[in-house]
C-alpha cells in the first residue's frame, strides 16, 4: 500500500471503537451518581438528579447506538447536527445532574 492509499474500513472502525467508550463513560458516570445518592441517604433531591441522569444517560445512548448502527454501512453518512446537538446536551445535561448531586 502506497502512501496515497488508505484502508476505508478502518475509519469507520476506529469512530465506533470511539463511540462505544464514550458510552461506557456515560455508564460509569450514571452509576458512580447512583452509588453517590445512595451513599448520602435518599433524598427527594437526590432521586430527582439521579432519574434525570439516568434520563440524559438513556438519551446519550440512543445517540451512540444510531450512530455505531450507521457506522456499519458501506459508506457511512457523518453525524447529523441535530444528533450531535443530542449527544452533546446529553453530557452538559449528565455532568450537571451530577455536579447537582454533591451540593
Amino acid at each position: 500500500m502506497s502512501g496515497g492509499e488508505r484502508d476505508p474500513g478502518l475509519q469507520p472502525e476506529r469512530t465506533r471503537l470511539a463511540w462505544r467508550r464514550t458510552t461506557l463513560s456515560c455508564t460509569v458516570v450514571a452509576l458512580l451518581a447512583g452509588k453517590q445518592t445512595l451513599h448520602d441517604g435518599v433524598t427527594p433531591a437526590g432521586v430527582v438528579a439521579l432519574s434525570l441522569s439516568v434520563l440524559a444517560w438513556l438519551g446519550f445512548l440512543a445517540v451512540a447506538n444510531r450512530r455505531v448502527q450507521g457506522m456499519g454501512a458501506s459508506h457511512p453518512r457523518p453525524l447529523g447536527a441535530r444528533a450531535a446537538l443530542a449527544a452533546a446536551a446529553c453530557t452538559v445535561a449528565l455532568a450537571a445532574f451530577a455536579a447537582a448531586m454533591l451540593f
